[in-house]
């Protein structure tokens, strides 16, 4: 017999949440008759047409009170399905590892949630706060429909939020990992025209050229960084700024110069990066290239809005405690990627991004995504002491 846990996981997997099409109303329906069951109030929240949002509220005792947010997304990121070793959609379970899409990012920690609340309300269990569970859509997309939006709208402003959790990683230790904090996304534009021709002469100016510039000016302060990251042990992939070249295009075939080339950059920069003297320094390196090469910032976040681990700081203190009540040893870091926490954080909203996951390897978004279900299963024996420390805090 599969415990109960297990299986609903399971089946939440089995849900194509997948982008670009992710099957958005299947999974609202599979997660609204759990919060049934369980006897929480809902509603769905309709921001977008095409992405509802799921929103179940368990009652406190004071409902007055700044609420406590468990926040998860729904929609995956695509698969190279023939590099799995089972359909990722199929939820295979072998040995004790179930592997799917999700399973890390972030399936588990939505149905831990849900599994931890109805233990403690089975045990007849009542926190002073309300909790307030949010299911989004459009996270692996950048969440501007699906978070942001939320943040704008009214039913927002009612929830009356005064701390919430988000996903975290994995941690292949025996350790938690908890992110205080998230690199900012920056996603950079570079557009270089030149003088075109045919393919066999020596032509000055060509766009190819200047794009040779911006792309050294750019890797070599790739190489800075990760020179710095690998010379410091007490430096984490957060504290540093990456940047990855991830896209070019132009030219018309290959016997022509073409006339312009574009190049993409992916650049992740760490909060404690002074953002003027950084966005000044991109600028520059285009301007070196040409005069005519044109910039553009397709994504540019410049919040640098960081949670507080001190001692003394309400969450924090309720969040640390219950971590030790549970035995777990705990590193605090900067997130190195984007998750919807950055959008709440902006709001003025003490967050933090947590996943009950140690001794496994970070395989979000990657092949033969798994968890093992003695790890997941624990994950909801961690919930269930920490969601009441927070919600009675």
């Amino acid at each position: 017999m599969e415990d109960s846990a297990v299986d609903c996981f399971r089946q939440y997997l089995r849900i194509k949440t997948v982008q670009p099409k992710p099957d958005y109303y299947g999974a609202i329906e599979f997660l609204q008759k759990i919060v049934t069951d369980i006897g929480l109030e809902h509603h769905i929240i309709q921001v977008d047409a095409e992405r509802p949002i799921l929103v179940a509220t368990w009652i406190g005792k004071e409902p007055s009170l700044p609420s406590i947010l468990l926040n998860s997304h729904t929609d995956v990121v695509p698969v190279y399905a023939d590099q799995w070793k089972y359909d990722p959609f199929e939820a295979i379970k072998e040995e004790g590892r179930i592997y799917g899409r999700g399973t890390q990012d972030m399936k588990c920690v939505t149905i831990q949630y849900l599994k931890a609340i109805q233990r403690l309300k089975e045990k007849g269990i009542q926190t002073k706060r309300t909790i307030h569970l949010t299911f989004m859509p459009d996270e692996e997309v950048g969440g501007v429909l699906g978070m942001q939006a939320f943040l704008k709208s009214n039913e927002w402003k009612k929830l009356n939020v005064g701390f919430a959790l988000d996903e975290g990683l994995a941690n292949p230790t025996e350790k938690f990992t908890v992110f205080y904090g998230e690199r900012m996304p920056w996603w950079v534009k570079v557009t270089c025209p030149g003088n075109p021709g045919h393919g066999s002469r020596f032509i000055e100016g060509t766009a190819a050229e200047k794009l040779h510039l911006v792309i050294g000016k750019f890797l070599d302060f790739r190489q800075q960084e990760k020179s710095r990251l690998e010379a410091s042990p007490n430096l984490t992939l957060g504290d540093v700024t990456t940047v990855n070249l991830t896209k070019i295009e132009g030219g018309v075939q290959v016997n022509v110069v073409p006339l312009e080339l574009t190049a993409y950059f992916d650049i992740r920069v760490t909060p404690t990066t002074d953002l003027d003297e950084m966005e000044k320094q991109i600028y520059e390196w285009c301007k070196e290239a040409g005069s005519d090469v044109q910039l553009e910032f397709l994504q540019i976040l410049k919040d640098q809005t960081l949670t507080s681990t001190e001692p003394g700081n309400v969450w924090w203190d309720a969040f640390s405690s219950a971590c030790q009540a549970q035995k777990m040893e705990i590193q605090c870091e900067i997130f190195p990627a984007a998750t919807d926490s950055r959008f709440l954080r902006e709001v003025g909203l003490p967050a933090l991004g947590f996943s009950p996951i140690n001794q496994t390897p970070i395989l979000l978004h990657d092949h033969n995504e798994f968890l093992d279900e003695s790890v997941f299963l624990r994950g909801i024996d961690i919930y269930e002491t920490i969601i009441p420390s927070l919600a009675n805090a």
